[in-house]
């Protein structure tokens, strides 16, 4: 994981994941999105967006939608 770069959506529904990832790169905010599910069994398991700690409290209301 990269230096300074905290985790703020978790979700077992990848494409939840992706949906973050996209309002987050539209507005300009670097994330990494990490894919913890087992290949042979997807329910098992998380993808995690991370953003950098410079960014947290944007992308945080950003995502308070898909949060909640």
């Amino acid at each position: 994981m990269e230096k300074d770069f905290v985790l703020i959506y978790q979700t077992t529904v990848h494409y939840q994941a992706e949906i973050a990832r996209e309002v987050l790169t539209d507005n300009e905010i670097n994330c990494v999105v990490l894919n913890q599910q087992d290949s042979a069994i997807p329910s098992l398991g998380e993808v995690e967006v991370y953003v950098h700690q410079n960014d947290q409290e944007q992308a945080l209301n950003l995502l308070k939608n898909l949060i909640n």
